[in-house]
C-alpha cells in the first residue's frame, strides 16, 4: 500500500473540522485539524495529532496549552485559512481562559497538556479540558477531501 492509497482510505471516514490554536511568547498560531477525539470523561481529556515538523508543535511545547475550536458550517473559510489554502487573511482571536479561540465556533475547548506521545511522524497531545464554551449550530464536516455541510 502506498501513501496515496492510505490517504484515500482515511478520507472515507467523515470527520468534523477543528482549528487548534495556541499562544507562546505573544504569538498566536492556529492550524486546521480533523485528527481530534474525546479520550476520557474523568478526567475530561481530548486528543489532537500534530505533525512533528508543524509550527504548532513548537508553540504547544512552549505554552503547554491549546484550544480546540469545533467549526460550524459557516466557518469553512477559517478552516481554509488555517490549512494554508487561503493566504494573506487576518484572523482575530477571542480569548477564553487566557487562550486564543475563534468566535462563533460550535465548541471551544481550553486545554492544558496532560500527556504527549510520539506516533510516527506526529505527536499526540492529550489535553485536559479546563473549560469549554458551547453554542448551537450545524458542524462543518470533511469527507473524501471535500467539505460537506450537514443538512438537518
Amino acid at each position: 500500500m502506498d501513501d496515496r492509497m492510505f490517504r484515500t482510505a482515511m478520507g472515507k471516514f467523515a470527520t468534523g473540522v477543528t482549528v487548534i490554536a495556541s499562544e507562546a511568547e505573544g504569538e498566536v498560531h492556529g492550524m486546521t485539524a480533523n485528527a481530534f477525539m474525546s479520550v476520557s470523561l474523568d478526567p475530561k481529556l481530548v486528543l489532537i495529532s500534530v505533525g512533528k515538523q508543524a509550527k504548532m508543535k513548537q508553540v504547544i511545547e512552549k505554552s503547554q496549552k491549546f484550544t480546540v475550536n469545533i467549526l460550524s458550517d459557516a466557518q469553512q473559510e477559517l478552516s481554509m485559512i488555517f490549512a494554508g489554502q487561503l493566504k494573506d487573511r487576518q484572523v482575530v482571536f477571542d480569548s477564553f481562559e487566557g487562550m486564543p479561540v475563534l468566535e462563533n465556533s460550535l465548541v471551544s475547548l481550553a486545554c492544558n497538556v496532560y500527556n504527549t506521545h510520539e506516533a510516527g511522524d506526529h505527536i499526540l497531545y492529550v489535553g485536559e479540558v479546563i473549560n469549554l464554551s458551547l453554542q448551537d449550530g450545524e458542524p462543518l464536516t470533511f469527507f473524501e477531501g471535500k467539505y460537506n455541510l450537514v443538512s438537518s
